[in-house]
């Protein structure tokens, strides 16, 4: 079972936020536990501050990892050169990569499906080039999602999402799998062929 943090949790919008938001805080709690603890608790006082410091490494470690804006648009052009044979085999290796078992799916909706641990997500790329990508394929999205009881549903859109289809997919739980999600993803193997 894989530990998660409250969405709206101090931890998990400090995991959100710059790294130094969360020395800045650990810092903060040191400071005020020298000036109002009585000096044998001070130590008490920094120890509290401690969560804080682990939480400000891993935000600065995932920050360190996530992509830059001359890799994403690399990936972008790259993801917008290939044809839709090549990028759904990209996305299949890069999701058997993150331990996922991938099939192939003939439908209007999806053209994969993910299972890992007992969860089952729906992924589109049919329109993964369209300049903009309004509210249909996300209807379409939804609607094989609930036909098939999957508990997950993710599309792929390289270009402009209009503000009606961010609406629709945040209402619905899709997620949408842009520039730096692509490249996180694609990152390694699955694009090297390409370059």
């Amino acid at each position: 079972m894989k530990f998660r943090i409250a969405e709206n949790s101090l931890f998990a919008i400090l995991l959100r936020s710059n790294w130094w938001v969360s020395f800045l805080v650990a810092g903060g709690i040191v400071l005020l536990s020298s000036l109002l603890l009585p000096a044998q608790f001070i130590v008490y006082g920094a120890i509290v501050a401690a969560p804080f410091l682990v939480i400000g490494f891993i935000a600065a470690w995932r920050q360190l990892q996530a992509p830059g804006a001359a890799s994403i648009a690399a990936t972008v052009e790259r993801v917008a050169a290939m044809s839709r044979e090549e990028l759904t085999a990209a996305l299949e290796e890069g999701f058997r990569r993150e331990g996922h078992t991938v099939s192939r799916i003939d439908s209007p909706g999806a053209d994969l499906e993910l299972t890992r641990g007992g969860r089952t997500v729906l992924v589109s790329c049919r329109r993964w080039k369209a300049g903009r990508t309004g509210v249909e394929p996300l209807r379409e999205l939804q609607a094989l999602r609930e036909a098939r009881n999957a508990q997950g549903a993710s599309c792929v859109a390289i270009g402009e999402v209009t503000d009606t289809a961010l609406a629709f997919a945040a209402r619905h739980g899709i997620a949408l799998m842009q520039g730096p999600e692509l490249t996180a993803l694609l990152r390694g193997k699955a694009l090297s062929r390409r370059a």
